[in-house]
């Protein structure tokens, strides 16, 4: 995924078209840090911590699954996450090639953007989801918002990792953004 497509959020649109703005932003941000790098470039940590650009790659992927499908649907994991144990994409993100890694984040983000749309069809960002605690139901709101946290938890990651790895600084990728 040598091309990047920067999605800026709309400055004046509906709540559904800002949040979704947002996450897609998040989303471009992600694949800016983590494009153009080789393998061993995808496997670099930083410090004690045992994150890798590739890992955060597959661990997203493994987020969308988890909240645009499972949590919201109440689907089952399909492979390779329904015999993974927790946390196993970190450490099998070496494992994979670069373009392995982004092919099963791009599918993933496809099938996610696919679910909600499919979703506001018949309803709005309070619909209940499947997913909730003590018999009460979380809404697409918060799926959308909590998707939203995870990315930005983990592009800071993918900020001072990819910083360490060739000084490829900035809050968002080069080029027109809002096309």
């Amino acid at each position: 995924m040598d091309t990047i497509t920067f999605h800026e959020p709309p400055i004046a649109g509906t709540e559904i078209d800002q949040l979704l703005g947002i996450l897609d932003r998040t989303r471009s941000v992600l694949a800016w840090k983590c494009g153009g790098l080789d393998a061993a470039a995808m496997r670099v940590t930083l410090g004690p911590s045992a994150v890798t650009l590739g890992g955060l790659l597959k661990h997203l992927t493994r987020c969308e699954a988890d909240t645009f499908l499972w949590k919201m649907s109440g689907s089952r994991p399909t492979p390779p996450w329904d015999t993974a144990e927790h946390a196993w994409e970190w450490g099998s993100a070496a494992d994979d090639t670069p373009e392995e890694l982004f092919s099963l984040w791009v599918a993933a983000v496809q099938r996610s953007r696919s679910a909600v749309a499919e979703a506001l069809t018949s309803g709005d960002l309070n619909q209940p989801v499947h997913i909730g605690n003590d018999g009460e139901h979380a809404n697409l709101r918060r799926l959308v918002l909590d998707m939203i946290d995870e990315y930005a938890r983990h592009n800071g990651h993918a900020d001072l990792i990819r910083e360490s790895i060739d000084g490829l600084v900035g809050e968002d990728p080069p080029g027109p953004a809002g096309q």
